[in-house]
């Protein structure tokens, strides 16, 4: 009996582990959804709430550089880091969705970014190319993550031995993501507990601040 217990509750673990951010991907789930968050990637407001230009400083980016954007989304942040990387330099665009890659794409291609590729990865990989990337940048997506611990080895792999993962991250608190208690159920780990989890899964943190008050945190973690 304890015997069969123990199997129901390992079977149980297995499946929580394989869905850890089904309630934040909800919405992912068709492409009418994904148009409706995609909408608000694109919102007008999005440059002075997340302050682009800031991150990218904070990230260090340099000319040269080549940069992976995990989740772009429809690829709010790709005309800043094409600038910042300059025509030597390298922007990598990676989504799951073929939807928002296409959205990504268009939006690259009206700003006429001539140095970004895109790659369309999986929820166990961001398919990146081994030993490429300078910075790797999670921007409001690690709470998306379904399966944590395969893509954080994966992004490890597709770093530079010197090479840096930043995260940015809402706090799940009240009022992190604008009023009310969506943050509470939309986030699936506060600040310590993520850093916890990515430490766990191959990196070091190197330093973290909080990004916006009171709504976002910014991680910046090295390989172990």
């Amino acid at each position: 009996m304890k015997f069969g217990l123990f199997l129901l509750s390992f079977s149980l673990a297995g499946q929580m582990a394989a869905q850890v951010a089904q309630q934040a991907n909800e919405g992912y789930k068709t492409s009418e959804g994904r148009a409706q968050v995609g909408g608000g990637l694109a919102s007008a407001n999005r440059e002075k709430t997340q302050r682009p230009r800031d991150l990218i400083a904070a990230m260090e980016v340099k000319p040269g550089m080549t940069v992976a954007d995990i989740g772009t989304g429809v690829g709010f942040m790709l005309p800043y880091f094409s600038e910042a990387v300059g025509e030597k330099g390298k922007v990598v665009a990676e989504d799951i969705f073929p939807d928002f890659l296409d959205k990504a794409r268009q939006r690259a291609s009206e700003k006429k970014l001539p140095n970004v590729d895109f790659v369309l990865g999986d929820t166990k990989d961001a398919k990146l190319r081994e030993g490429t990337v300078d910075r790797a940048l999670v921007l409001d997506v690690y709470h998306h993550f379904d399966y944590p611990a395969e893509m954080l080895a994966s992004i490890a792999k597709g770093l530079k031995p010197d090479g840096r993962l930043v995260i940015v991250e809402y706090y799940k608190r009240k009022g992190a993501m604008g009023g009310g208690d969506r943050a509470l159920t939309h986030i699936r780990l506060d600040e310590d507990d993520a850093i916890r989890e990515i430490e766990s899964n191959g990196f070091k943190l190197l330093s973290k601040s909080e990004f916006n008050p009171n709504s976002q945190w910014i991680g910046v973690f090295v390989k172990k």
